[in-house]
């Protein structure tokens, strides 16, 4: 007979609880490229420790999973050792008292189904998968692979020019992403084993706005090859492909179809987030290499057909973007007052700012396009902002300090809440919004989903909907070009060119679909890399910059410089930069921070950069 509980399966005491935390701190904390299979195994060792020993399938259970997995680890294992760890993991999941047993049995079966792989090729090859090597985190997740370390190293020794030079070897935009970069690169830090991850993005906001991106020269350009290539967007991806082929040598022609460069950037982030005359300050350095030509206002295939472009040009990058705004298809969903955020902002980008005067505005949706829509609508003068979302604040996708910027200006928030109608009048006209109350449910693919609760439908009174759901790729003018017609996606191969055109390339978010600003950016990178070799060259980047020698790690115990904003009551009333930047002192502070990864612990950096 298995121990009887003294508490239910739901209720963690208190010792189970603080396990678990100080294991997701240390999975949060270790360096992508390790194998995870032994990542996995110093897991289950921690977790036997912790057992009281009562319960079966925790004592026994999990030592014969430990043995089960060393011997995969150590290429001594078969087929039937993974299937019968994985039979076993199911038996202590359903059994185990407690969440040391059950819990660790389940994170097993998930590493399984996530890095099934790795355990093949530990059965099959009795080796760790290729790719898998100690890398820098911070270096590794971000999507461009900017030298992060090295720039804070430059920033902490006032060599700003130097830092944004750093940046651009993989990013021309240095400025605009230390406005508005997710910095999914602060997520692996090391330093948070100790305190808390570094404020990567301030200190690159720090060094930018000591000296500004236009002001710092570019490197020089390769001699010139002859080839000429078309970039179709001029988007973040489509120049940062641009600057890295005309450093290259090569000729760029960019075809943008609004009157102004930028994409996304200009026409879909407020000026509240980024500034566009900071914005101007990265696409005037970018255009400062020489080789680039620009044609604004014009539209592929409209104004120029893809005949003259195949003819004229070696090579064609698409860099479209996704900058067309979903509608939720519900009844009234077409009515007069309904709008899609995207192009809301859009207009916004443009200098047409709506005037919501009197007006009572709903945002659906629960990404950064809906917080952006939403307190876009509070600078236009609504008298009051909700945003409607299916979900938990918690699941928003939205950043946290989005968030928490649109709530202390003045936006609602509504979970739980499904979209069911748009309620109109006679005319036509919005008066409401029909909402269905959700309840959070079973969790599918690591998050809880919602399901309708037991309750009537609700009208929230409104005049505006903005729907915030989602952007879509227009690419039906480029349809014979390997597009996707499901996803309206360009389907290309692992080197962006696409599949059957073998001088076409495509990136960002039309391939991906929308995304961040920084993905997009790495696409362009890679993108640029391929089509030089496409064209029979291997180039590199000229120039050269003189690091500082690593300092020894300070391991002293400091609190994380937070960037803050303007007083809510001030910001909400202009399009104004809300964002204030670190000081000297929180600047070096920060700089002091980084434990210098890529020279302490895990290896140096090599390659992977044009």
């Amino acid at each position: 007979m298995y121990y009887q509980p003294t508490v239910s399966r739901n209720e963690m005491n208190e010792k189970t609880m603080r396990f678990l935390e100080r294991f997701v701190k240390r999975v949060k904390g270790n360096p992508p490229g390790v194998c995870p299979i032994s990542v996995q195994l110093s897991f289950l060792q921690s977790a036997r420790s912790q057992t009281c020993g009562k319960c079966v399938p925790c004592r026994d259970g999990l030592a014969q999973v430990e043995s089960m997995m060393r011997n995969i680890l150590d290429g001594k294992a078969g087929m039937s050792t993974l299937n019968d760890m994985v039979e076993l993991c199911h038996i202590i999941e359903d059994t185990a008292d407690c969440a040391i047993g059950y819990e660790a049995a389940r994170i097993v079966l998930e590493s399984v189904d996530l890095f099934k792989d790795e355990y093949l090729s530990h059965i099959n090859h009795h080796i760790c998968l290729p790719e898998v090597g100690q890398k820098i985190p911070c270096v590794s997740y971000c999507p461009a692979h900017v030298d992060i370390p090295n720039y804070i190293a430059l920033i902490g020794e006032h060599r700003y020019a130097d830092a944004i030079n750093c940046i651009r070897l993989d990013n021309p935009f240095p400025t605009a992403c230390a406005f508005i970069c997710e910095h999914p690169c602060e997520e692996k830090c090391r330093r948070d084993i100790l305190d808390s991850p570094v404020n990567i993005r301030g200190l690159k906001k720090f060094a930018v706005d000591q000296i500004s991106a236009d002001q710092v020269k570019v490197p020089e350009c390769n001699v010139t090859t002859g080839k000429k290539i078309a970039v179709i967007g001029g988007g973040p991806s489509g120049l940062t492909t641009a600057y890295y082929l005309s450093l290259m040598g090569h000729k760029v022609v960019v075809f943008e179809e609004k009157e102004k460069l930028g994409g996304m950037l200009r026409y879909g982030i407020p000026n509240y987030r980024l500034p566009k005359d900071r914005l101007d300050q990265d696409i005037s350095a970018i255009l400062s290499t020489g080789n680039i030509e620009v044609r604004c206002n014009v539209s592929v295939p409209d104004d120029v057909m893809m005949e003259e472009i195949d003819r004229e040009y070696d090579a064609v990058y698409f860099s479209i973007g996704a900058q067309h705004g979903r509608k939720v298809e519900v009844p009234g969903a077409h009515a007069d007052g309904v709008y899609s955020a995207v192009d809301v902002l859009n207009e916004i980008g443009c200098g047409n700012i709506p005037d919501y005067t009197g007006k009572r505005v709903v945002v659906v949706g629960g990404g950064n396009v809906a917080m952006d829509a939403s307190r876009s609508a509070i600078r236009c003068n609504a008298d009051e902002v909700t945003v409607i979302y299916r979900r938990r604040q918690v699941d928003m996708t939205a950043l946290p300090s989005e968030i928490q910027g649109a709530i202390e200006e003045g936006v609602e928030l509504l979970t739980l809440n499904a979209p069911r109608a748009v309620e109109v009048d006679e005319d036509n006209k919005v008066i409401g919004f029909r909402m269905q109350p959700q309840i959070i449910s079973a969790y599918r693919a690591g998050k809880p989903t919602v399901t309708d609760a037991k309750e009537d439908t609700r009208v929230h009174p409104c005049d505006i909907i903005l729907m915030a759901v989602g952007q879509e790729i227009y690419s039906e003018p480029f349809a014979e070009y390997d597009v996707n017609p499901k996803r309206k996606s360009f389907d290309t191969e692992p080197t962006t060119r696409l599949k059957t055109h073998k001088k076409y390339f495509a990136g960002g978010d039309c391939v991906f679909g929308p995304s961040t600003v920084i993905k997009a950016i790495g696409a362009g990178k890679v993108a640029a890399i391929n089509i030089d070799d496409y064209l029979g060259y291997h180039h590199k980047i000229l120039g050269s910059i003189d690091y500082p020698v690593p300092k020894e790690n300070d391991r002293t115990h400091i609190g994380r410089v937070h960037l803050t904003d303007r007083s809510a009551r001030e910001r909400k009333h202009s399009f104004d930069p809300v964002e204030n930047g670190m000081s000297y002192d929180e600047a070096m502070q920060e700089c002091r921070k980084c434990l210098r990864c890529d020279h302490y612990g895990c290896g140096v950096v090599e390659g992977g950069r044009v």
